[in-house]
């Protein structure tokens, strides 16, 4: 009979998930450059060990965690129109950025790549790339449908798409309108060259 395995070998969801939590909060809370593997092992109930076996370091598990987070929350969906795919995009953007938790940790992120430049790489690329790649899907399947130009410049466009949302809500910390992104939409589909926009 097969030894159920130990240790390392064994990683239990119910543990990720109440360590994962534990890094959010702590993140709100106490920010990039206070937190510590011990206070979100205390969070969490585990021993500092249950980080350990996981993630090498402080930054590597806080990349982790807020990856994760950031790019389940990010939309790809295939509405079948790009009309219904943006509108789908900017909503789930907005309820990422507004969630109660990343709402406070994101710029405080954002604050410690500017202290940190090392930093920098890691939250781009873990954050940003690979929320932008899910955009640059989107954009591609509209351009096979006719609906944007094949000459679309997708970097220019994702950026369209996301900065607006960026700058109202993290940035000036306005509110988003109930119509908000209808009218972003509207917005978003001129600038592109969107088919009959």
């Amino acid at each position: 009979m097969a030894r159920t395995p130990t240790g390392a070998a064994v990683l239990q969801p119910e543990v990720t998930q109440a360590i994962t939590d534990a890094v959010l909060h702590e993140l709100a809370e106490q920010g990039y450059g206070r937190l510590s593997m011990e206070a979100v092992a205390k969070r969490a109930g585990v021993g500092k060990s249950a980080l350990y076996r996981r993630w090498k370091s402080k930054d590597e598990m806080i990349a982790a965690v807020v990856t994760e987070f950031s790019v389940t929350r990010a939309a790809v969906v295939d509405t079948g129109s790009l009309r219904g795919d943006l509108r789908e995009t900017m909503h789930a953007l907005i309820g990422w950025l507004t969630h109660p938790l990343f709402s406070r940790i994101l710029p405080d992120l954002v604050a410690e790549d500017a202290r940190n430049p090392d930093r920098t790489r890691t939250t781009r690329e873990n954050i940003g790339g690979l929320r932008r790649e899910a955009g640059e899907v989107m954009l591609r399947r509209a351009i096979a449908r006719g609906e944007l130009p094949e000459d679309l410049d997708l970097e220019m466009a994702l950026d369209v798409l996301a900065a607006p949302i960026y700058w109202r809500l993290v940035v000036r910390r306005a509110e988003a309108e109930p119509d908000y992104v209808d009218r972003l939409v509207e917005l978003a589909l001129r600038a592109l060259g969107a088919q009959g926009a």
